[in-house]
């Protein structure tokens, strides 16, 4: 049990045996019941040739402006670093529900990426990582040649039949089509 005070300048946390320890940590929490079916999405490229890093570079602006559009669903968009060598970067994103996401996924600017990219990935690897509150998560990794992430404990299987697309994969099946059929990809 934490108390603190109306000026939150001090506080104390209770130990097992019931004395008081002085902190000054300003524990917070959030209430997501607002959000019963959040949806967070990791995202990553990491550059596998030099010729990746024009790859890596030509996406910032792309994603910025599409992030600028606000689509519906999207609550909140960040950037980060994993890595500088390689050059590996990455967003976290937090969506109201799947099927916003999986809406935007199949529209433009979002279709014509993963289209592009999975004919030619430009000396990148992209992954995502996908959690939601209700308790699904899923994942793809293609071109990423270091395990990382599910991957790293996890078996990994060939994204294929039942673990092509990311609703199948999290276990929402539906009739949503895939940006990019799976005979399209491998014919």
């Amino acid at each position: 049990m934490a108390v603190m005070s109306a000026g939150a300048e001090s506080c104390y946390s209770f130990s097992h045996g019931g004395s008081a320890v002085p902190t000054s940590v300003n524990r917070r929490t959030v209430d997501l019941s607002p959000y019963p079916d959040l949806v967070v999405v990791y995202l990553g490229m990491r550059v596998n040739r030099i010729a990746g890093l024009k790859t890596l570079i030509g996406f910032g602006p792309k994603i910025a402006k599409s992030v600028e559009t606000q689509p519906d669903g999207l609550l909140l968009h960040e950037n980060f670093v994993f890595s500088l060598f390689p050059m590996h970067a990455g967003m976290r994103q937090y969506w109201r529900d799947m099927d916003s996401l999986l809406k935007w996924t199949r529209s433009a600017p979002h279709r014509d990426w993963w289209k592009n990219f999975l004919r030619d990935s430009g000396g990148t690897g992209f992954w995502h990582e996908t959690y939601t509150l209700r308790g699904g998560m899923e994942a793809i990794y293609d071109d990423i040649a270091v395990p990382f992430g599910f991957s790293a404990f996890a078996p990994v299987v060939a994204a294929r039949g039942s673990m092509f697309t990311a609703a199948h994969r999290a276990r929402r099946g539906g009739e949503m089509q895939a940006v990019v059929s799976e005979e399209d990809l491998y014919r």
